[in-house]
């Protein structure tokens, strides 16, 4: 494991041991035990629309996923359109050239009332010789529920030529999870059912890949180590004493056992 140096960002001058050659991370967090010994393969190619700002977040989970899969591909950027990618250039040009092909193997995950839920397209791929042959192309989105939403939009033009979109299991009308709900979370979702680019990776592979539960699990365990080193910095808070109103509208202390937390 090769270390290199670099400044800390609050450019104090401090500088921390960062591993090179593994993980890419500070070595007080490293991951690099938890890596693959080797890039996974996969049948599935994965492509991913990676924000520019998620590049520089620090709870970014595309750089260590990109390590633990070797058929993965990562585009910076807000919107996919032709020339970035030859795989999908071809794809593009595959359904150009025949526009009442019935199934396409390229589909783009992302949840909304239009998307089919992610079993079916697996039971519709799973069928055809040919898809599954040349093995299935996943395009995920990265980036806030926000950006996500704004590159979603800004590729439609482009994907809807050859991709359907296609959704895990999600409920907008229930409040999403944060890092004290689960193992697996690192950021607050917006809504239940949403999850971390690398969770949702390691689900869609559990269907698509013949040892998908294998691909699944080893994900996943880099995933819950890099959310076990986060919780470490959370620090919880004394209950908050809330002030309420009496019935002749004076302020009363109240305590409350919701539990703040300090980020």
């Amino acid at each position: 494991m090769d270390l290199a140096e670099e400044t800390s960002a609050g450019g104090d001058g401090r500088r921390r041991r960062t591993c090179t050659d593994g993980c890419g991370r500070p070595i007080n967090v490293c991951l690099c035990h938890t890596l693959p010994s080797a890039p996974l393969p996969t049948s599935t190619q994965i492509v991913i629309l990676h924000h520019p700002h998620e590049r520089r977040h620090k709870l970014a989970t595309v750089p260590l996923l990109a390590k633990c899969l070797r058929n993965c591909e990562i585009i910076i950027g807000r919107k996919l359109k032709y020339g970035q990618s030859k795989l999908l250039d071809s794809l593009h040009d595959q359904a150009c050239e025949n526009p009442t092909l019935a199934v396409r193997r390229a589909a783009y995950l992302f949840p909304g009332p239009d998307a089919l839920p992610f079993g079916e397209v697996h039971e519709m791929y799973s069928s055809l010789d040919d898809v599954v042959g040349e093995g299935v192309v996943l395009i995920v989105i990265d980036g806030t529920w926000k950006h996500a939403k704004e590159m979603v939009d800004a590729s439609l033009s482009f994907l809807s030529k050859f991709a359907v979109q296609v959704c895990l299991d999600f409920d907008a009308a229930v409040d999403g999870g944060t890092i004290f709900d689960s193992e697996l979370i690192l950021r607050k979702e917006p809504f239940a059912g949403c999850m971390s680019t690398m969770e949702a990776v390691a689900r869609c592979l559990r269907v698509l890949e013949s040892n998908g539960t294998d691909i699944e699990s080893r994900i996943i365990e880099v995933l819950r180590a890099m959310v076990r080193f986060q919780s470490c910095y959370l620090k919880p808070l004394r209950p908050r004493t809330k002030l309420v109103k009496n019935n002749t509208g004076q302020n009363e202390m109240n305590d409350t056992n919701e539990s703040l937390y300090d980020h």
